[in-house]
């Protein structure tokens, strides 16, 4: 196109006047600094330079975790009704119903961009009617004229430097940020559901254990009145016991109230209001077999939606660049158009007439505005290309720590339960030292107050390990969400 341009205006005819020909070369003149101006614009894209920069670890630091991570995580804890919950929520959340417009919001407006890529035409008809009145008195005549006419007229930008296609790219890319957007959104849905799953049935087993521990301290409180009123115990000792029976009774309200607000939590998860909560129907929390795969470091690369989703908005800071700088450059704009214009009705289709033309407009002064658009358009490629390469540590630290709090939980568990055995001996111990005379209520009260808060603390630790594997999974991703659709369409 340059090469027939440049023939175009060097071209010298017979029928060519000097006027013509000095325009043709101010053409050639703004055509040409606006190919040094494209060569100095030139850039290497970032978010290319960031895959090509980004360096991840082998592996990570937790041995046997090199398999291919599980996609549909959630069926690993062999629940029908978890299941059923997270598939609801899919296609029921609302915020996720918010994300699924926000994509068909960007397609449209990816849509709308390139359609500058293509000429426009636009159709138009009209009737006029004028009435003059000319002389005066006698002499005054009136004279009336109808106008009558229909056509077509077309524009069309060249894309000389690329500007529109850039614009057209970005929008595209941004639609693809979008859907990923949705992706990270209901891999976060999909977790809190278990997450709230798992925290239900964990505050059903406080409920569970507090019933026992009351009908415990009942049982020692007996023991204690009776020997009070054997003179065996003091009245300290009654009232020590009763003490520790009023606490249990003072921390079920408060179970039942985290109880009733993790239903209403899962119920909003679900789109529905809480009246309508779902009742768990699992009484005891799920066992977890040993760490699952995580893959590698690099897969988190693919398997992480906001990872993506930062790499194709950094992509769009690039074309948005990119169009910044090529609007520095000339602009070439052609025109048609051809419509028929007629007095009378039915002569309109006679007379006709097509007119053809083009304009080169070039930015002389502009207060410096384009070029503050290049700068922050550069800027925003910076800040993307930083945000990217947090995101990316982000993730690899949060798959170590989700790996490492399992790891370690599961240790503190097995101590845990070591040492609820030995308070559960001493306890028994004490008891019968008690009971024979041997010593007073207090080593009594003591173990009995240690039993009863490890049995709390190791239902905690439980949940906390589960909640560690959801976050796990959650951390690792993955392509499962790819299948997702909006409700009413076939996936």
């Amino acid at each position: 196109m340059v090469q027939r341009l440049f023939r175009l205006i060097f071209q010298e005819d017979g029928g060519t006047d000097g006027s013509r020909l000095v325009s043709r070369r101010i053409l050639f003149l703004i055509l040409l600094s606006g190919l040094l101006l494209s060569s100095c614009a030139s850039f290497a894209p970032a978010a290319r330079q960031a895959r090509d920069e980004v360096t991840l670890p082998a592996a990570y630091s937790i041995e046997n975790t090199l398999e291919t991570p599980a996609q549909r995580w959630w069926e690993k804890f062999e629940d029908s009704q978890l299941n059923a919950l997270i598939t609801e929520a899919l296609s029921g959340n609302q915020s996720l119903a918010s994300y699924w417009a926000r994509l068909e919001k960007a397609k449209a407006q990816a849509r709308k961009a390139g359609a500058e890529l293509r000429p426009s035409l636009s159709g138009e008809a009209g009737a006029s009617h004028s009435r003059r009145r000319t002389g005066d008195g006698s002499n005054s005549s009136t004279a009336e004229n109808n106008n009558f006419f229909i056509g077509l007229s077309t524009s069309y930008e060249v894309d000389l430097w690329g500007r529109v296609k850039a614009t057209r790219d970005a929008a595209e890319l941004e639609a693809e940020a979008s859907r990923e957007d949705f992706n990270a959104a209901a891999m976060t849905v999909a977790a809190e559901i278990a997450e709230r799953w798992v925290a239900i049935m964990s505050q059903r087993l406080q409920r569970e254990l507090l019933e026992q521990q009351l009908s415990t301290n009942r049982i020692y409180l007996e023991l204690v009145e009776l020997r009070f009123r054997n003179s065996l115990a003091s009245a300290l000792d009654v009232l020590q016991q009763k003490q520790l029976l009023e606490r249990i009774k003072a921390q079920m309200p408060l179970v039942d109230m985290q109880t009733r607000r993790l239903e209403n939590q899962l119920a909003l998860l679900l789109g529905r209001m809480p009246d309508k909560a779902p009742q768990i129907e699992r009484q005891k929390l799920p066992a977890l077999a040993g760490l699952p795969a995580a893959g590698l470091p690099v897969q988190l690369l693919e398997n992480r939606p906001d990872i993506v989703a930062a790499l194709r908005r950094l992509e769009v800071s690039d074309q948005s660049l990119a169009a910044a700088q090529a609007d520095r450059l000339p602009a070439l704009r052609l025109t048609g158009s051809a419509a028929y214009d007629s007095s009378e009705l039915e002569d309109l289709f006679d007379n006709w007439l097509v007119n053809l033309g083009a304009a080169l407009t070039a930015p002389v002064i502009d207060g410096g505005r384009r070029r503050a658009e290049v700068d922050i358009s550069r800027a925003a490629v910076e800040q993307q290309l930083a945000l990217y390469r947090q995101l990316v540590l982000t993730a690899v630290s949060e798959v170590e720590n989700a790996m490492i709090s399992e790891i370690k939980i599961r240790e503190n568990i097995e101590a845990l339960e070591k040492q609820l055995q030995a308070a559960r001996n001493a306890l028994a111990e004490a008891r019968s030292r008690y009971i024979n005379g041997l010593n007073d209520y207090l080593p009594v009260l003591t173990q009995l107050l240690s039993v009863q808060g490890l049995e709390s603390d190791l239902i905690r630790r439980n949940e906390e390990l589960l909640v560690a594997r959801v976050s796990l999974y959650r951390a690792i991703g993955g392509s499962w969400v790819d299948d997702l659709a909006p409700p009413g369409r076939d996936n």
